[in-house]
Formats: structure tokens, C-alpha cells, sequence
């Protein structure tokens, strides 16, 4: 099920973490070359994705929502 980008968070490990607007988390890492996620890397990248859609596999699962 495609989610919108609503935020960001980095998780205990300083990996960037997206916040979907059903309540999931999703890891965006940029991990070159099997992830090229330039735009994680900066403030302004992370702000052009807000509203960006995602697979969500936790919605298609029926996953209650994440907590920080």
C-alpha cells in the first residue's frame, strides 16, 4: 500500500528513518550501490520527499503503527 512521507527521524544506530502517514516507520538509508539515496543525506533532501509515497509492507501486513 503506498504512503505518504510525513517526516523524519534517525533511529539508535544514526540511520535516517521515514515517518509514513499511517504511523509506520521505513529506513531510507543511503548505502551506495545497492541504495543511492543521495537525498537523505541533507536537510533540503529529506524536505523535497515529504509527501513522497512509499510501499508500505507494514499496512499490507496489517502492522499496528510504530513507536519512537
Amino acid at each position: 500500500m503506498q504512503r505518504s512521507i510525513t517526516g523524519f527521524h534517525r533511529d539508535e544506530e544514526q540511520h535516517w528513518v521515514a515517518v509514513l502517514e499511517c504511523g509506520h516507520f521505513q529506513h531510507v538509508r543511503h548505502n551506495p550501490p545497492w541504495q543511492e539515496r543521495y537525498w537523505v543525506t541533507t536537510e533540503d533532501g529529506r524536505g523535497s520527499r515529504l509527501g513522497h509515497r512509499l510501499a508500505c509492507r507494514k499496512c499490507d501486513a496489517g502492522a499496528p503503527p510504530d513507536t519512537v
